[in-house]
């Protein structure tokens, strides 16, 4: 399969089956999309060409690979409460439709001899702090640190933490343990005052882009060239997000990450109508990282960093998610699920971090879930990137984990579009560059 695209007055073929791209002209765009009969002799022997090398009209892998039976990471949910009341959480805000509470450390400890049991073999293991607000149960993370690595050099395991956080209680004590601890920490950041405010308030109902903002700027400075993202939400609220982006790029963040909204509240819900607004949004983001980046002043935007020659190698984009059968949600009480987005759905429950996986008929669905069996991806170019989308949204926006989420579906696709340009423009870059040189 190809894809055959435009970005503005550039065109492009997407080899779906060698992932290769390659920029053409205009008229063999329109030859290989069945819209012109002829091409000249020239252009037609170098798509021979490009067939011959296996660039072109590659055929796809079909046959997903066996998924182990062993886990590498969790995601603690210590805490089931939060310090702000986001008008789009899917958390119920931080309670999850339960009551509102706190994991013990024993839970804790439980959860990582859970995950250290069910290993098997692997040697480097994932632990994902979250909420709710995790810095609400700031001891008890610490505790489950200093246990993890403990019981995990005993096992010759190792563990990476990672904490994802508003930023409310992010102050300095804090944030140099994080930057002690963690190998990654995702700041929660709208965009533009006003926007974030609009829907990430505190429990009073003041809006919180003043009370976290100064926090955010003082972690990420120190920080130094350890991972973090500024992670945004846009909503039906602010439809010309790539300003948020902007925004947050003024203020001195270099990673960031801005993703849709996945919501049924229909004043914050993305709709089919605002889809052309946002692909335009895309677009514009798309030209100002570039020009930004030809300027000495570029960022890294999560959805723009696409890496087709390496990043995850082919046959693990196949098998999609591991959630459910690699990676498990823990609540406070110790529940097991598949991921967050699952948790306190009684359907979805598969045990407890104290008896162990109860429900093997659950895992094995899991386990057995990947890009293949969702068929109604068998046609789409993107399929071998986004592994057919996310359980948790095709479950509860189209009913079925295998159908996708079309949204989501329609907004990758242009992500990935623009992704793809920026590649092949910072290539031209390269490349004329070194001409330069040469003369």
């Amino acid at each position: 399969m190809i894809h055959i695209f435009d970005f503005r007055d550039s065109h492009y073929i997407f080899d779906v089956g060698s992932g290769s791209l390659h920029v053409c002209d205009e008229n063999t765009a329109r030859y290989l999309a069945g819209k012109s009969d002829s091409l000249p002799e020239e252009d037609i022997q170098a798509l021979e060409n490009l067939r011959r090398e296996g660039l072109l009209d590659k055929a796809e892998i079909s046959v997903c690979p066996q998924k182990k039976k062993e886990a590498k990471a969790l995601c603690l949910h210590i805490s089931h409460d939060c310090n702000l009341r986001c008008a789009y959480c899917f958390a119920d805000e931080g309670a999850y439709h339960a009551a509102r509470e706190m994991m013990s450390f024993e839970t804790a400890k439980a959860a990582i001899d859970f995950l250290l049991k069910e290993s098997g073999d692997r040697r480097v293991l994932e632990v994902d702090f979250f909420g709710g607000e995790p810095l609400m149960n700031f001891e008890v993370l610490k505790e489950t640190v200093a246990y993890a690595k403990e019981e995990g050099e005993k096992l010759g395991k190792k563990f990476l933490f990672t904490t994802t956080t508003n930023g409310l209680l992010l102050d300095e004590e804090k944030g140099a343990y994080l930057n002690e601890e963690m190998e990654n920490v995702v700041l929660s950041l709208d965009g533009r005052p006003e926007v974030h405010d609009a829907v990430r308030r505190t429990v009073n109902g003041k809006g919180s882009f003043s009370a976290v903002i100064d926090n955010i700027k003082r972690f990420v400075a120190s920080r130094g060239d350890k991972h973090y993202y500024v992670r945004g939400t846009y909503t039906a609220k602010n439809l010309d997000f790539s300003k948020d982006i902007l925004f947050l790029a003024d203020q001195g963040f270099e990673n960031i990450s801005m993703e849709p909204v996945v919501t049924s509240i229909p004043e914050l819900a993305i709709r089919e109508e605002h889809l052309p607004i946002l692909e335009r949004e895309y677009e514009i983001l798309a030209e100002e990282y570039l020009r930004r980046e030809r300027e000495g002043r570029g960022f890294l935007f999560f959805h723009f960093n696409l890496d087709l020659e390496g990043g995850p190698c082919l046959e693990k984009r196949v098998s999609a998610c591991g959630a459910g059968n690699e990676y498990f949600s823990v609540v406070p009480n110790g529940d097991l699920y598949p991921c967050h987005q699952f948790a306190g759905e009684e359907n979805f429950k598969l045990g407890n971090v104290n008896e162990g996986i109860v429900r093997g008929d659950l895992r094995e669905v899991f386990r057995t879930n990947c890009l293949f069996t969702r068929t109604k991806c068998k046609d789409c170019f993107c399929k071998f990137i986004c592994s057919g989308g996310c359980n948790a949204n095709n479950l509860h926006f189209a009913g079925d984990m295998n159908a996708p989420y079309e949204i989501g579906c329609r907004l990758m696709k242009k992500r990935v579009e623009c992704a793809m340009h920026i590649l092949a423009e910072r290539k031209l870059r390269k490349s004329q560059e070194n001409e330069r040189k040469m003369r």
